[in-house]
Order: structure tokens, then C-alpha cells, then sequence
């Protein structure tokens, strides 16, 4: 009996060697299990306090905050597990770093979902202080405050690793000459992205027209923007160009343009070549579609082979194809007009007058039949 208990002894004694393993694991497995159970709950307390606040920000940065936390909670199992196991000091310390580090990230990886364009934070802001933005702006100062965030939490990351920043950065001011020179080209689209947002010769899904491209704008990055072609094609213009250029923005027009000449032709009486010219411009001024505004309707010229009706008005419409159908019932219309009133359109032609002279040394001119019959035999 006494054999038995010394050896159950000498069993547990040999178990409590391994005693911060079994720690360390039943820590890892009780903090994966319950890690859902705990950032969900969490989650709803922190919506359930913010909610009640006049605004949304801290609704929303709770939101942002969830995917770092959950992969905090996640890891924080592995960490106090590694810290049972009774590590030798300078793997503890470095386990240390690596835990304070991803601490930071997941700050910064929070900060920037915060904000991002599209969790609406800038406009809530923006509306908070009476502030108009576009959403040119908006792109640009998340762009600008997501970098600033990887910025200072690589500098704090570093330096939780021992590594002296200051330095880097009083480097940065010997350098910075050349740094510059170098990256003039940078520097000038990053300055035209700022005159495009605060200028703002163009927006997101216009139709815009220069020298160098025509399409509809995607994105406006620091360096460059983005215009989808008609053709579907994707040109990348830099900043700097754009700037430069005469920019056309056909998103902006109040009203489309029509002009065109209906030609008749040189047999058409005065009487109905002025009628059919009242008629039209009554069309116009009666058209549901047509800016009344200026609207122009006259006999214009008398061209080589037609009688010229100027007509000159505006669709009320910007978009093209709507433009095209606009067009078109006012083409079919005036020419249910030139029907009724029994005036053609003219077509280019020519005509020879020949005058009845004889030539020198010829005393008749043949008959043409007479003539003809002699070829024949």
C-alpha cells in the first residue's frame, strides 16, 4: 500500500513539471472558445452606450473597432499562454514587443477604418460644422489620413523595437534636397490633386473633355485620375497634365445645343419657303423639350443647289442619348411640314445651260435624229 501511494506521489510530482503546459493550454482553449461570446457582447454594450449620444461618431468608431478587437481577444489567448510557459527572459521580452506591437496595428488598423470614404465619417462631420465637401475631397483627405495613420504606427512600432527614430528622421532633413529633386514629378501631381479638389474643374462620374482623353472620371488618386473612355478603356492621366489643359466639363451643361441648315430647293415659292420657315419656329416654341429661351428659325442663304433654313434652339435634356431622341422627333416633325406644305428637300445638283451659237466654219449644225441614223448605218 505504502509501494502505491509513493508512486501516485511520484506521478504528480512528475505532472507538476508539466504543470504551465497544461495551464497554458487550458488558457489558449478557455480564451479561443469564449472569444466570440466576449467581443459580442462587448459590442453590443459599447453600440448600446454610444447609441445614445446626439451623434454618430461614436457609433461609428465602435464599429471600426470590431475587427481589431476580435483579432486582439484572439491573440491575447496566445500571448497570457505564452506567458505560462515560463519562457526564458529575452524570449519573454521579445513575446512582449510582438503582442505591444500588434496592439498598435490594431489600433491603426481601427483609426482607418474610421477613416475610410466610405464609412461616412467625413460627411457626418462635415454636416456637424456646416462644412460643404465633395467627394473629390472626401477621397483625398482619407487617402491623406489613412497614410499619416500607417505613418505613425510604423514610427511607434519601431521604436517599441529599440530603434531610434529621431535619427531617421534629422536624416530625412539632410536628404530632403535630394529627396525632392528626385520626386519633383511626384510633387507636381500630388499639387495638381490638390487644385483639382479644391478648384474643382470636375467630380466623380463626369464627363469630362481635354486634348489628351474624353470619358467619364473614376477615381482621383494624389498622382493621377482615372477617365473611363467611351470605348471602355482606362487612361491614367497624371495630375500635373490635367491641370494644364483646357478642361471641357460636359456633366455641367445646362441644356444641349442644335443647330443645323435645312437646304429646299431653288423651286420653292417665297409664299411657302416663309411659311415653312414659321411653321418650324412655331414647332420649336411649342416643343415640351426645347428651352424657349433663344430659339432661331431663318431663311438664311441661297447655297449652290438649296434655299437655306438656319435652325438654332436647345434641348432641355444634358444626356446624350436623350439629346439624339430629342433630334430626332424634331427632323421627323419639320419634315411632316416641308410634306404638307409640298416643298422639297433639295439635294446637290448641277445644271448646264448650253446657249444655241454656231461654231466658226460650220455652216449648220446636223439634226441630232438625222445624225444618229447615219451612225447607225
Amino acid at each position: 500500500m505504502s509501494f502505491g501511494i509513493s508512486e501516485i506521489y511520484t506521478n504528480f510530482s512528475k505532472l507538476g513539471e508539466y504543470s504551465h503546459w497544461i495551464y497554458a493550454l487550458l488558457a489558449f482553449l478557455a480564451i479561443s472558445g469564449l472569444r466570440k461570446p466576449i467581443t459580442g457582447y462587448t459590442m453590443k454594450i459599447m453600440l448600446a452606450v454610444t447609441s445614445k449620444t446626439k451623434t454618430d461618431f461614436p457609433k461609428k468608431m465602435v464599429k471600426s473597432f470590431e475587427g481589431p478587437f476580435r483579432v486582439l481577444v484572439g491573440f491575447s489567448g496566445i500571448y497570457i499562454a505564452l506567458r505560462l510557459l515560463n519562457l526564458p527572459e529575452n524570449v519573454d521580452g521579445v513575446i512582449l514587443n510582438l503582442f505591444r506591437s500588434l496592439f498598435i496595428i490594431a489600433i491603426a488598423w481601427g483609426f482607418m477604418n474610421l477613416f475610410n470614404q466610405t464609412s461616412g465619417i467625413f460627411e457626418s462631420l462635415a454636416k456637424r460644422f456646416s462644412v460643404e465637401v465633395n467627394d473629390i475631397l472626401i477621397q483625398f483627405i482619407a487617402k491623406g489620413t489613412r497614410v499619416i495613420i500607417i505613418a505613425l504606427a510604423v514610427s511607434i512600432v519601431v521604436q517599441e523595437w529599440g530603434y531610434n527614430v529621431n535619427s531617421f528622421v534629422a536624416g530625412l532633413g539632410i536628404g530632403g534636397l535630394a529627396f525632392a529633386l528626385a520626386a519633383q514629378d511626384t510633387l507636381a501631381n500630388l499639387f495638381g490633386g490638390m487644385v483639382i479638389t479644391l478648384d474643382k474643374p470636375f467630380t466623380l462620374e463626369d464627363w469630362i473633355e481635354t486634348p489628351s482623353v474624353e470619358g467619364v472620371v473614376e477615381e482621383i488618386s494624389f498622382r493621377s485620375t482615372r477617365v473611363r473612355t467611351f470605348a471602355q478603356a482606362l487612361v491614367h492621366v497624371p495630375n500635373a497634365s490635367i491641370v494644364k489643359e483646357p478642361i471641357t466639363n460636359w456633366s455641367r451643361m445646362g441644356k444641349r445645343r442644335i443647330m443645323f441648315t435645312l437646304g429646299v430647293m431653288y423651286s420653292t415659292p417665297r409664299e411657302k419657303l416663309e411659311r415653312c420657315t414659321r411653321l418650324i419656329e412655331e414647332l420649336l416654341n411649342n416643343h415640351e423639350e426645347i428651352d424657349k429661351e433663344f430659339i432661331v428659325v431663318r431663311f438664311n442663304e441661297f447655297n449652290q443647289s438649296s434655299l437655306d433654313i438656319f435652325i438654332y434652339c436647345f434641348a432641355l435634356t444634358t444626356q446624350w442619348a436623350e439629346f439624339l431622341r430629342i433630334k430626332e422627333d424634331i427632323n421627323f416633325k419639320a419634315m411632316d411640314i416641308l410634306k404638307e406644305e409640298g416643298v422639297s428637300v433639295a439635294f446637290p445638283s448641277r445644271s448646264i445651260y448650253f446657249e444655241n451659237q454656231r461654231p466658226e466654219g460650220v455652216s449648220q449644225l446636223p439634226d441630232t435624229k438625222e445624225a444618229g441614223d447615219k451612225k447607225t448605218q
